[in-house]
Formats: structure tokens, C-alpha cells, sequence
């Protein structure tokens, strides 16, 4: 082996640059040597070329490969999808040897494709820009699936170019654009890309190298969409196993809600021993309350009121109460349910006790109808009746005559659908507050009349106090009742009953009449006018002695005489706030008095003339109102069923 073939192993072994293999061929010429030998170290030298580019070619070859197989080993422990791009794109710009490497997606939605991983780019409008179908060369390699090059792309006529693309491939400073399609199957979906902002000549290898980078790419996203399916999947059926098992539990829950709500019902038992139960399968307490106002309304529904939850018992529109559910601020679906259910069978419960304490309440009314209409009746039988219904007739009772404060008569079907029905609630809660009491009630004259028994510390008028307020609280109204003298014993003579009842009428009406509506009274209340209730005498006779030509006068004429003097007296005799009150003028007032003066006489103004005229015109209202009253009822005086 001569020196110069030794030197050139010598650069292989070194693996020096392509330069140095001239310079055994020069110092050889230096030094003289012949054509022959000349020629000799020129063969050795392009054998060691072409050894050397074996040589590099197979260690290029070797980090391609080694670069796939990294990349297979990425994809097989897959977990982020864009780290997995990235890693494809950085690998085939550092490959390829380029300055910038990107990779765009397809939108099929948009029907274009747009960058998704960028790697050596420095301009974000190049970073952020969207290709058309056929523009630019990506669009062209999306639309027709095949590796399109050019060493000079503002140069290059074989794609469309368009403002936006050339401004943003300007803006990054590309010449020398490689682009390779990403394919699954027969579609692309996006492509890969290898650039150079100066010009260059990519060799086949290179395009079959970004070709093989490309085609990891689309199994990475074919993988990952694949994974994101599974794990969709898996969530939908996580969820749907959990739907069952929550259905499962609602079921179970339901049936054995039922069982226990059954079994209670068929055994005869009551609204605290639903209560009971709801609160054992609830695991809280629970209680059914009908004092207050409810925030539960009547459609059956539960509702959250603070910490606590609240289904409404009602039937037929009427509120009875509600289930309270104390403590519970967090009630799941299948519980609220249950809540609801419960209330149902409570409102059941309470329609059946009360029909039977409706069939109980007749009888009470019927009699007292025997005791207000059939005085004659055998003291022996109306004492076994009241002995069924748990009353003693044999003690002292007082006659309360109550009515709904604002109930009379209307006019049009309306009107009497609420007056029947303020009268049936009205006889409903009296008879409910009767068998309390151990007494009887009956509906009668548009209202209610009841017969209690008098305790050793009531009075007639305490007891009629007591009963306005239970019986407004009850209906959550204004009951306005009178109250009758002392009844000593309605079983053993059952005449003074009826007149009890007429009394205490009376003192129902002025109750009314003086702007009393709402409360109880007895005739002891009323004062002066209260004597004349518990006697009334000569009433009529007084009033027409009194103020009887005033009231003659409006008659004949059709003033209103009467009603100027009530609102004289009541303006304190004050002629400026009585034209006020009547909105009229002040001579005109002038001109009434004038007349009623020469009607009642000069001294109708002095004190006790006053106080008789006021008193008279008190009672004249009072009668007035009890015509109109007796004038305008259109149910019989005695009605049992309401």
C-alpha cells in the first residue's frame, strides 16, 4: 500500500471533510511525481469518495431510522397528542436539515386546513394562517394527496396563489417548501411540511423521509381520536351503569315507601304515624303542621324553604297543612319523591276523618235545629242525642251567632258561589270548634250559630272573643260574633234557646254596625245600646219619636237628611268637615241643617237632645240593616246540609 492510499484511509478513519481528499493529489504533484502515479492517487481518491459517501449515507440512513423508531415508541405509550406532534415535526426539521417544519390539519366543517404544530417559525401570522382547498401548496397537497416540492415558491405557477397565504409565507421568509399529505386510508387530513427560507433542491430520500414522519403523524391522530372514542364511550357507559343503579335504588326505595304507607293505611292509622315512617325511611324528622302560612302550594310538589323542605297536603284545592322535612337542605330526587307520595296519603287520611267528622257535624246541627225550631222536643230524647255526641244539655250554654266580616248580598252567580262558600267553610270550622268544645253548631241565616257550654270562669262575652278569634284564625278571615245571655238548661227547657238566638243576632248586627266587624261580643260590651239589645222594648217607637220627620221628610222627598246628620255628629257638630265628607258645599250643608232644625225643632242641637238623636240614629241604622238583611236572604231560615 503506497503513503497516498494510506493517507486517504487515514480521512475516512477521521471522517474529514470532502476538501481534504485533494490534498494528497497536490502534495504529490508537488513533489513531482510522474502521470503515472498521478493517476494512481486520483483512483484512490474517488474510491475513498466514494466510500466516504457510502459511509455517510448509511449513518444518515441509521438516524432516519433510529428517528422512526423513536417515534413508533412515542406513539405506542401515547398520552398527549400535540406533545406527540411536536416531537414528529422537531424530528423532521432536524432530519431534513431545514430552518422551520409545520404541520396543518383539515377542518371539514370549514372546508379548509388550517396550522396546528409550528417548529422554528418566528411570525404568528404565518403561525395562525388557514388554506383554502387548492390554495397555496398545502392546499394543493390536502386537495390532491401527493408530496408537492418547489425550491422557489413565490416563483413556482403550478398552485394558486392568494394575498393572505403569500403574505404570511413572506412574513416567515420561505423559499424552499416540501410538503407530504397525511393520510387514513384513501383521506387526507392533513400535511406535513419541511421549508428553507433560501432556495434548495430536495432529494427523493428526503421527500420519502417527511413521507414516513407523515404517515406516524396520522396514526398518532387516528390513535388519539380513537382513544378519545374509548374514553367517551367508557364515560357513557359509567354514566348509564350509574343511571341504572340510581334507578335500581329508586325503585327499591319506591317499593318499600309504598309497602310501609300501605300497610299504615290498611292498619287505621293517622297522619303522626305517617309522619313516623317518613321519618325512619328519610332518616330526619318529619312533621305534618296546618298552623301558618305554607310556601308549599297544592300541586303536590316539594319545595326547599331554608333548611328544610316542604310538601304541601292538599285535596280539591284546599290546603290542609304540610309534611316538613327538618334538617334535609340537600334532598336527592328519589327522597323528594317520596316526600311528595307521603303527603298524598296524608291528604287521604285526613279526607277520610274528615268525612266522618262531616257525618259527625250533621248530626250536631241537626240538634240544634231541634232546639232552635222544635222547642216541644222530649228533654229525655235531646239529652241521648247529646250523650252520643259527648255534650251535656243539662248545663248553662251561651247562643253565638258568627259571620265571615264583608259576607252579604251580591248580585250574579259568582257572588252567591263565594257566599256558599265562605258559608260552608264558616259551618266547617264551627263544628270542628263545637265538637272541641263539647257543643253543637248548625249553618242558619247566611252564617253560623253555635251553642257552647259556659266554664266556671267564662263570661258570654269572653266566649264570644274566644270564638271570633279561633274561628278568624282558622279561616285566616275576619268572623265578627255575638254572643246571647246565659241559656240555664237547653236539654231541660229548650224554649229559651230560640230567643238566645235572636239575641244574639241582634248584638251581631250592631257589632257590625258599629264598625265592630272582626270581633266578639255580648250585649254587656255595647253599653247603653247594648241594654236596649238585651231588652229591646219600644225601639221602634223611640226612633220614630226621635228623628221620625227626618226620616218622613226623605221619604216624600228623596233627600238624604238622615245621612247629613249621621255625618254631622259624627264631624263633631262641625258644619266645614261635614261638607267634607259629604263633598257638597258648605251652604248646602247649611241649607240641611237649616230644615232638619225646623223638622226635630230649636233645641235639637243642645247636649241631650244630641245624645237621643245620635242613639236613635245608631238604631235606625241597625234596623235598617237588619231589612235589608231579612229583605234580601234568599236560602230558608233553616238550612242543615250548607
Amino acid at each position: 500500500m503506497s503513503l497516498e492510499q494510506a493517507a486517504y484511509l487515514e480521512l475516512l478513519a477521521l471522517g474529514a471533510a470532502v476538501e481534504a481528499y485533494d490534498r494528497p493529489v497536490l502534495l504529490a504533484r508537488a513533489h513531482g511525481a510522474d502521470a503515472a502515479s498521478l493517476a494512481g492517487i486520483e483512483h484512490a481518491k474517488q474510491l475513498a469518495l466514494r466510500v466516504r459517501a457510502e459511509l455517510e449515507g448509511r449513518r444518515r440512513r441509521e438516524a432516519e431510522l433510529s428517528a422512526l423508531f423513536e417515534t413508533a415508541h412515542d406513539l405506542a405509550g401515547l398520552r398527549d397528542l400535540d406533545a406527540v406532534l411536536r416531537a414528529i415535526v422537531q424530528r423532521a426539521r432536524s432530519l431534513l436539515g431545514t430552518e422551520v417544519a409545520y404541520l396543518s390539519l383539515n377542518d371539514p366543517v370549514a372546508g379548509d386546513t388550517y396550522m396546528r404544530v409550528t417548529e422554528g417559525s418566528v411570525s404568528a401570522r404565518f403561525q395562525q394562517v388557514r388554506l383554502g382547498m387548492g390554495e397555496g401548496l398545502g392546499g394543493l397537497v390536502a386537495q390532491t394527496a401527493r408530496p408537492y416540492v418547489t425550491d422557489s415558491y413565490f416563483d413556482d405557477a403550478r398552485f394558486a396563489h392568494t394575498g393572505p397565504i403569500d403574505a404570511a409565507v413572506r412574513d416567515e421568509g420561505l423559499v424552499a417548501i416540501l410538503g407530504v399529505p397525511l393520510t387514513l386510508g384513501s383521506q387526507v387530513i392533513g400535511v406535513l411540511f419541511a421549508a428553507d427560507r433560501r432556495a434548495r433542491v430536495f432529494e427523493r430520500e428526503q421527500v420519502a423521509l417527511l413521507a414516513s414522519f407523515a404517515a406516524h403523524a396520522a396514526v398518532a391522530i387516528d390513535t388519539a381520536n380513537l382513544l378519545a372514542e374509548t374514553r367517551s364511550a367508557l364515560a357513557e357507559l359509567e354514566r348509564a351503569h350509574a343511571i341504572i343503579q340510581e334507578h335500581s335504588g329508586v325503585i327499591e326505595r319506591a317499593s318499600e315507601v309504598h309497602d310501609r304507607l300501605t300497610e299504615l293505611v290498611l292498619r287505621g292509622g293517622g297522619v303522626d304515624d305517617v309522619a313516623a315512617a317518613l321519618s325512619q325511611v328519610l332518616d330526619g324528622t318529619v312533621e305534618f303542621t296546618e298552623d301558618g302560612p305554607h310556601p308549599a302550594g297544592t300541586d303536590g310538589r316539594a319545595g326547599r324553604h331554608g333548611d328544610d323542605w316542604i310538601a304541601g297536603v292538599s285535596a280539591g284545592g284546599e290546603v290542609f297543612g304540610a309534611l316538613v322535612l327538618r334538617g334535609h337542605p340537600d334532598l336527592a330526587p328519589v327522597d323528594r319523591r317520596t316526600l311528595e307520595r307521603a303527603a298524598m296519603v296524608t291528604s287521604l287520611l285526613l279526607l277520610a276523618r274528615r268525612s266522618a267528622h262531616d257525618a259527625e257535624q250533621r248530626v250536631r246541627g241537626e240538634l240544634l235545629d231541634d232546639l232552635l225550631d222544635a222547642p216541644d222536643r222530649d228533654p229525655r230524647l235531646l239529652r241521648e242525642r247529646a250523650a252520643r255526641l259527648r255534650a251535656d244539655l243539662d248545663v248553662p250554654h251561651v247562643v253565638l251567632a258568627a259571620r265571615i266580616d264583608g259576607t252579604g248580598p251580591g248580585a250574579g252567580p259568582e257572588s252567591a258561589a263565594r257566599e256558599s262558600a265562605d258559608r260552608q267553610r264558616l259551618w266547617s270550622a264551627a263544628s270542628h270548634l263545637a265538637a272541641t268544645r263539647s257543643g253543637l253548631a248548625a249553618a242558619r241565616d247566611g252564617g253560623a250559630v253555635l251553642l257552647l257550654p259556659l266554664g266556671p270562669d267564662d263570661t258570654p262575652a269572653s266566649l264570644a272573643r274566644q270564638t271570633a278569634r279561633q274561628l278568624g284564625g282558622t279561616l285566616r278571615e275576619s268572623v265578627t260574633v255575638g254572643a246571647s245571655s246565659p241559656v240555664a238548661s237547653p236539654a231541660g227547657d229548650p224554649a229559651p234557646v230560640s230567643g238566645a238566638y235572636e239575641h244574639a243576632r241582634r248584638c251581631l248586627d250592631a257589632l257590625r254596625l258599629l264598625g265592630r266587624s272582626g270581633q266578639g261580643a255580648a250585649a254587656e260590651d255595647l253599653g247603653f245600646l247594648g241594654l236596649l239589645l238585651a231588652d229591646p222594648g219600644d225601639i221602634d217607637g223611640f226612633v220614630r219619636r226621635t228623628i221620625g220627620e227626618v226620616v218622613a221628610y226623605d221619604g216624600r222627598r228623596g233627600t238624604d237628611l238622615v245621612g247629613t246628620l249621621d255625618a254631622y255628629f259624627a264631624s263633631g257638630m262641625s258644619p266645614a268637615r261635614t261638607k267634607d265628607d259629604l263633598h257638597v258645599h258648605v251652604n248646602t250643608v247649611a241649607q240641611r241643617l237649616e230644615r232638619i232644625g225646623r223638622l226635630l225643632g230649636p233645641d235639637w242641637q243642645t247636649p241631650a237632645r244630641a245624645l237621643e238623636i245620635q242613639l236613635a240614629l245608631r238604631l235606625y241604622g241597625m234596623s235598617s240593616a237588619v231589612a235589608r238583611r231579612e229583605g234580601s236572604r234568599a236560602a230558608p231560615r233553616r238550612s242543615r246540609c250548607v
